[in-house]
């Protein structure tokens, strides 16, 4: 390290700043107490009131001195003590240089110890690249500022190193189901060109394969950039009526759950007040919907709700499918998941349900599932209601 670089470090200024504060005090000290005894010296007065002054020589007697003899001695007694002042201030500069030297030793060893975690939290975080997030500084030590702040750059890699396997599954996962589309699509297009003897009937088939394919790949897209959208922290947020937005997309599903044999029942309270944006709430509900009428068998009725409770108004939807076991409710709202033996692919990507979760969250709330195999399922979203000053905790909802 060059002699520049290690006089801008942190270790440097404090070892300076800490001699020069204990230089300065200690050199007030040292002079306050020279000028005190100086000033002590300057004005003593005499100890003795008569002109003559009895001094015990030895056994035998008293020898009286005079008082010319008595301002001699206080000459000598003066020369003495400017002697001594000198000499005091002569040891207290040389004194007042040690403690610097000796402090500057002091304060380099005690700041670089100081700073010792922090040059472990600089060698770890040059240690972490950018493809391997799952080290952590894990500083250990008392529990003060510089613990604080290697406990926050660890929660800040972990939440990083999720967001980042989140993106590897998200294009893996949706690479894999643009895959089979596209493959369908290559051979049916191959083996129509590559035959000149080929009907008409088996061209339409081909065609029609096509067609479903592309739907499906156009659903995922759509999909896929709905993702992207509520994963963006901008939304157009408005006041909207939960109960309204759940009988719009209610009437828009009136048609398909006709053409499946399927009941379509409301029971919608309303006056029932959220913020948020209108159009990803109704995406979330049309969702929830499509869903329910995707499982549900013919002849059974799917149920749509809404009401309100402890600070949370709530929008629920009730099929009678096959119903999802305890494993599978943990996964139910994972992006590209599928229920087993009764996933389809008929232009469905597996991201209608991880988009639901996302769009309530995204508005401060959140989707639970509450289902048992062959009894239905459940599926209610919880957004914070207007209308209350006060709500119980989300977990006490789930």
């Amino acid at each position: 390290m060059s002699a520049h670089r290690w006089m801008t470090t942190i270790r440097f200024r404090l070892t300076v700043s800490y001699s020069a504060w204990v230089f300065v005090l200690g050199a007030l000290v040292i002079t306050a107490i020279y000028l005190g005894v100086l000033y002590t010296l300057e004005t003593a007065e005499p100890s003795t009131q008569s002109p003559l002054v009895k001094v015990l020589i030895g056994p035998d007697g008293v020898r009286y001195w005079t008082a010319e003899k008595q301002n001699a001695l206080k000459d000598f007694e003066r020369d003495v003590q400017y002697q001594a002042v000198t000499l005091l201030g002569r040891y207290s500069a040389l004194a007042l240089s040690a403690l610097f030297l000796l402090s500057l030793a002091i304060g380099w060893w005690q700041a670089g110890r100081a700073l010792r975690p922090i040059r472990r939290i600089t060698q770890r975080a040059r240690e972490i690249s950018a493809t391997d997030l799952s080290r952590r500084i894990a500083l250990d030590g008392p529990s003060d500022e510089l613990r604080g702040l290697a406990d926050t750059i660890d929660d800040m890699l972990a939440r990083l190193d999720t967001a980042f396997a989140d993106q590897r599954r998200l294009l893996g996962d949706a690479s894999h189901e643009l895959r089979n589309p596209l493959a369908i699509i290559q051979a049916n297009v191959d083996a129509v060109l590559t035959r000149p003897d080929a009907t008409a009937a088996e061209r339409e088939q081909a065609g029609e394969v096509v067609r479903r394919a592309v739907l499906r790949m156009s659903g995922l897209v759509e999909d896929l950039l709905a993702t992207g959208r509520r994963d963006a922290p901008a939304f157009a947020e408005t006041e909207a009526d939960l109960g309204e937005l759940a009988e719009e997309s209610a009437a828009e599903h009136d048609q398909l759950a006709t053409e499946a044999g399927i009941t379509l029942t409301r029971r919608l309270a309303p006056g029932l007040r959220v913020t948020g944006d209108r159009d990803a709430l109704k995406r979330a509900t049309a969702n929830l919907l499509s869903n329910a009428l995707r499982f549900a068998p013919g002849g059974s009725t799917v149920e749509l709700a809404t009401g309100r409770g402890e600070g949370w108004c709530w929008l629920a939807v009730r099929d009678q499918g096959p119903g999802l076991g305890p494993e599978a409710q943990a996964r139910v709202f994972d992006r590209f998941w599928q229920a087993g033996e009764h996933a389809t692919h008929n232009g469905h990507s597996g991201l209608g349900l991880a988009i639901v979760r996302q769009i309530v969250e995204s508005h401060d709330g959140h989707a639970t599932v509450h289902s048992s195999p062959g009894h239905g399922s459940t599926f209610v979203l919880w957004l914070p209601d207007l209308a209350a000053p006060h709500r119980v905790p989300a977990a006490s909802q789930a």
